[in-house]
């Protein structure tokens, strides 16, 4: 039963790679995010970035459609979108999440300094 439930989930996982709107690239940087309505900041570090969302690693789990006010450092540059959850699963052998989020606002600016970054990595 569990090696059908992870052939389905690796099949969602790559059908999903593949219709990616926007290239991703590693992104092993320090990400800061505030749920929006809540004064704290939580720091997590980044695993890739598009110019459409992020994922990164956390020791807390995030709800889907949780938004979040993010300080991303690209390259020296802080840039600041507003993202939502859009998925949210736990590391295997781990306490810890893999969270993905997707870019709902962003300043222009900094959207084409993020779009120069990734394709400058890009493959």
């Amino acid at each position: 039963m569990a090696a059908k439930l992870k052939k389905a989930a690796m099949a969602i996982f790559t059908k999903s790679r593949e219709n990616r709107t926007f290239p991703r690239v590693d992104f092993r940087s320090q990400i800061r995010y505030q749920i929006r309505g809540k004064p704290d900041f939580d720091n997590v570090l980044g695993n890739d970035i598009s110019c459409g969302g992020l994922k990164f690693t956390s020791d807390k789990f995030i709800p889907v459609s949780t938004l979040l006010m993010l300080e991303i450092n690209v390259l020296n540059r802080l840039i600041r979108p507003l993202g939502k959850v859009a998925w949210s699963m736990p590391v295997a052998h781990s306490s810890r999440q893999q969270t993905g989020v997707e870019f709902l606002e962003f300043d222009r600016l900094e959207r084409s300094y993020l779009n120069d970054f990734v394709n400058m990595h890009v493959k």
